[in-house]
């Protein structure tokens, strides 16, 4: 396995062997091992306490059935996920995904992510990660009441707010987030507004938190460019995407003199010359729940939607690929380089294929991972932890505040942690190790468990 240290190879072979078919997870698990040969090298305390093939095993693992009746009457049968991966820093944190792309390896390896990312914002939350292979698109409110109510019904007796601390991700809103929550306050005769983050502001939520992962982003970008003695004005930006995480970081891109030229879905793209029109993009897809083409066709001439494209083939300076996990491959990679994009910066959870990150970092272009890039949502999360707690409200300014500072402080350790390894300026090598570090000296703490 060229690249791989020798040290770590049979680790990554063992991985290979006990989870047949993931091949997602196979890549997250491969991505940090890739960078984890100085640090063994440095820390043989590691290996001798056999801390990375632990961090590779879950700490727990539960599949579950979720039997729920649609609006004619038919029962259906989905499978839920959560993955508690590891809790050496606090309780599980993580999100739940609802898409029908969802199978152990996706959640196995969002979760491993998970560990890291949430390690990087220096705050007390493990990596955990869960979902169903429900497809809540074209269904009606009451069906996706019935479902969540049905997952919850199972989930409840494995979570709690000093346990496991779900979340929402791609297919998991407010609306779902809403049901999820009502449901474990029924079983339980508990509101425990701790055991659920992206609730609704008045009833526990925080200012922050929708955006919180597309301004997140964006900050890390600007650290990039501000590491540079650049800023975001006049920058062409390509936002893939247009979830939350791709709308609000149109917004920043935006706020800090930015122009994004393009958003996008699993239909295809659309390219607006005079930046995406932000008020018209949440009203097609957040209040209307339509397709990135309807947004083309009420926006008029400035717009124009390409069907089953590639949104890479948009020139731009900074791209923020923002939708789902191996949507960047070597020839998008290719595109980016040959028409000038300068940085890559991953919104979503690994974004980027192996082959993508290689060309681009061989070519000089500043990529930054998703484990630190996206970190604003988990981050944003543990503040909504923080407030739950100790039941208080935060204003926007205040946590926004919060958010760009944790942003700033990961950058920073990415970078610092970088030069301290002998990969100046990788921001990927920095970003495993620095949240490895910190993960595998409280297991070493906590001692074999």
């Amino acid at each position: 396995m060229p690249g791989l240290d020798e040290k770590l190879q049979d680790i990554y072979s063992e991985v290979l062997q006990r989870n047949p078919g993931e091949s997602e997870f196979h890549q997250a698990v491969r991505e940090v091992l890739d960078s984890l040969g100085p640090v063994v090298a440095k820390h043989p305390e590691y290996a001798d306490a056999a801390v990375i093939r632990r961090l590779c095993e879950p700490e727990r693992q539960i599949i579950f059935r979720v039997p729920w009746v649609d609006d004619t009457g038919t029962v259906q049968i989905n499978r839920g996920f959560r993955v508690e991966f590891n809790s050496a820093l606090g309780p599980y944190k993580g999100g739940l995904r609802f898409h029908p792309s969802v199978y152990l390896g996706i959640v196995k390896f969002l979760g491993f992510e998970q560990i890291f990312k949430n390690s990087l914002t220096g705050l007390p939350i493990g990596g955990g990660k869960g979902g169903s292979d429900f497809d809540p698109k074209g269904r009606s409110n009451a069906e996706v009441m019935r479902f969540c109510q049905s997952f919850m019904t199972e989930l409840y007796r494995h979570i709690g707010e000093y346990t496991d601390v779900p979340a929402g991700d791609i297919g998991v809103g407010g609306r779902e987030i809403g049901y999820l929550f009502g449901q474990y306050k029924r079983i339980t005769n508990r509101y425990e507004s701790g055991v659920l983050t992206g609730k609704g502001l008045s009833w526990g939520g925080s200012q922050v938190r929708t955006e919180a992962t597309g301004y997140g982003a964006v900050f890390f970008a600007k650290e990039i460019l501000q590491e540079r003695g650049d800023s975001f004005e006049g920058k062409r930006v390509v936002v893939s995407g247009s979830g939350n995480v791709a709308i609000y970081a149109v917004e920043k891109v935006h706020q800090l003199g930015g122009i994004a030229v393009a958003c996008s879905d699993s239909s295809g793209y659309v390219v607006d010359e005079s930046g995406i029109d932000l008020e018209l993009l949440k009203e097609v897809k957040q209040d209307d729940r339509g397709r990135i083409g309807d947004y083309a066709e009420k926006r008029g001439q400035s717009a124009h939607f390409v069907e089953n494209g590639s949104i890479w083939d948009v020139p731009c300076d900074i791209a923020l690929p923002c939708a789902t996990q191996n949507e960047l491959n070597g020839t998008d990679a290719k595109n980016l380089i040959s028409n000038g994009c300068t940085i890559v910066a991953e919104g979503a959870n690994m974004p980027c294929t192996p082959g993508a990150t290689k060309r681009l970092t061989e070519a000089g272009v500043t990529f930054a991972p998703g484990k630190a890039v996206n970190a604003g949502g988990v981050a944003t999360s543990a503040l909504e932890m923080q407030q739950n707690a100790s039941r208080d409200s935060w204003s926007f300014e205040h946590t926004e505040a919060r958010l760009a500072t944790i942003m700033s402080g990961i950058h920073d350790r990415c970078l610092e942690t970088a030069e301290a390894y002998g990969t100046p300026g990788d921001y990927q090598s920095g970003a495993n190790i620095a949240g490895f570090i910190q993960v595998a000296d409280a297991m070493l703490a906590l001692g074999v468990i």
